[in-house]
């Protein structure tokens, strides 16, 4: 494959204050699963203050409300006849415990040694800053992009909303078709596999598919003194324990054989002679993985966990119904309903009865040998130098699902430095980025946007 050459430098002088910035996002509680009881008012604060934060952002791209959470900037390119680049980010965010032990309340966006604390420093509001950052020293600079630019963000991805999902509808309708998408997903990590040594940057090239189904079982209520052989909650409780970590099998995607491969190339004596056994001899692979377990299994076949149980009034009576709801995460190549039939089959019981909460169906791989993954590759050597770029699978869902019907280049990146403890920490405790990184992730962006030809 060819690729272009790099495009002249371009002086930009980035604005200080990135970290500031981010902490007044934070504090805005764009808690989407708690919208009923928090109002709407929060999300449009945050509309607010980024037409505030990032003037020349909207004074020269044209924004549109697409739903009520949903926001579309268009930066026309030199070529607006060329098929363009989506950027995509989402503004709302998962709740919080308040007996969790944060070392700074996590709607404070505390600024303190370097970093930035707070709920959404990491999912998703800095990734989201550093585009708009990279964006708006851009257009301070005088730059206007080879091709058009478009950035989708999202205020409630968290809760599966349909902001993204419209947005994606609404471009398809007019007939744009992205030449590449990047949406969050991996990072910069260190050591992302035993015996790979060094830093990577971890770029999605697919996702799982997502599907939560409830079990139901009813049968007749009555005194626990004198239950039947199989009560409503004991049918459950079987059909839940039929379904193992055995009840998929395993197969090893193409992005995580390339992912091995890649990782041979930095590991040294046994570990690397491991690590090529593993990227040439795929089946050997996802036996290996589904047997070591955890978050290995998980990259090589469908996982099933259940999440939430239901059934019983008292102590000493016998409910009628009970149920049970599983949260499934398809493998790349199955589909909806193969996986259903299989959970059927597993559960083996008529008197179990399936209804389907939510589902989509997993993505496709996206290439790692064409123009979009070499400017991907580009953009992280010059913004982190020491990082090898790598392709893996994501087991979470993103917003950029929703245009991989339509556009065959779709990867998922977030351009920020994670520690294991900061990983844990979203969705957790203590979520928090270093300002050095999200200066990092804005020179991403930057050369992201300056190499796009």
């Amino acid at each position: 494959m060819t690729v272009a050459a790099t495009a002249p430098s371009l002086p930009v002088t980035p604005r200080p204050g990135v970290g500031d910035r981010l902490s007044r996002m934070i504090r805005l509680p764009t808690v989407s699963a708690e919208l009923e009881a928090r109002g709407s008012e929060p999300f449009e604060d945050v509309v607010a203050l980024l037409a505030e934060l990032y003037p020349l952002v909207h004074a020269n791209l044209v924004r549109e409300r697409i739903t009520d959470f949903g926001l579309l900037f268009r930066w026309q390119g030199a070529r607006a006849s060329e098929a363009p680049l989506v950027l995509m980010a989402h503004y709302d965010v998962v709740p919080v415990d308040e007996d969790d032990p944060w070392t700074h309340p996590p709607f404070e966006g505390r600024v303190a040694d370097g970093w930035v604390y707070g709920r959404g420093a990491l999912d998703d509001k800095g990734p989201l800053a550093v585009i708009l950052e990279a964006v708006e020293n851009l257009l301070a600079a005088g730059f206007t992009p080879a091709r058009d630019v478009y950035l989708s963000f999202g205020g409630n991805e968290e809760t599966y909303g349909e902001a993204a999902a419209t947005i994606a509808t609404t471009l398809q309708k007019r007939g744009v078709v992205p030449w590449l998408v990047l949406d969050e997903g991996g990072a910069v990590v260190d050591a992302p596999l035993p015996f790979a040594h060094g830093d990577a940057a971890m770029v999605g090239v697919g996702e799982k598919g997502v599907l939560t189904v409830r079990l139901t079982a009813r049968s007749e209520g009555g005194h626990a003194s004198a239950p039947p052989r199989l009560t409503a909650v004991g049918r459950i409780a079987r059909a839940v324990d039929r379904l193992g970590s055995r009840t998929f099998h395993a197969r090893t995607p193409r992005g995580i054989t390339r992912m091995l491969s890649l990782f041979a190339d930095t590991a040294h004596g046994p570990g690397q002679l491991l690590l090529r056994t593993l990227a040439t001899f795929p089946r050997l692979t996802a036996r290996a993985f589904a047997l070591i377990g955890g978050e290995p299994a998980a990259l090589v076949r469908t996982t099933v966990a259940a999440t939430m149980q239901q059934g019983g009034t008292a102590a000493n009576v016998l409910p009628s119904q009970a149920s049970a709801v599983l949260n499934l995460r398809i493998a790349l190549g199955e589909t909806v309903a193969g996986t259903l039939r299989r959970v059927r089959r597993r559960i083996g019981d008529r008197s179990v009865e399936l209804t389907v909460l939510e589902a989509s169906e997993p993505s496709p791989e996206s290439p790692t040998d064409n123009a979009q993954f070499a400017l991907i590759t580009r953009a992280v050597r010059e913004s982190y130098p020491d990082a090898a770029t790598v392709p893996y699978v994501m087991m979470a869902a993103t917003d950029s699902r929703h245009f991989h019907r339509f556009c065959p280049a779709v990867y998922r990146f977030a351009p920020l430095e994670m520690t294991s403890a900061q990983r844990a920490s979203i969705h957790g405790v203590d979520e928090r980025v270093q300002i050095a990184s999200l200066e990092r992730g804005e020179r991403f962006h930057r050369a992201l946007l300056h190499n796009l030809v």
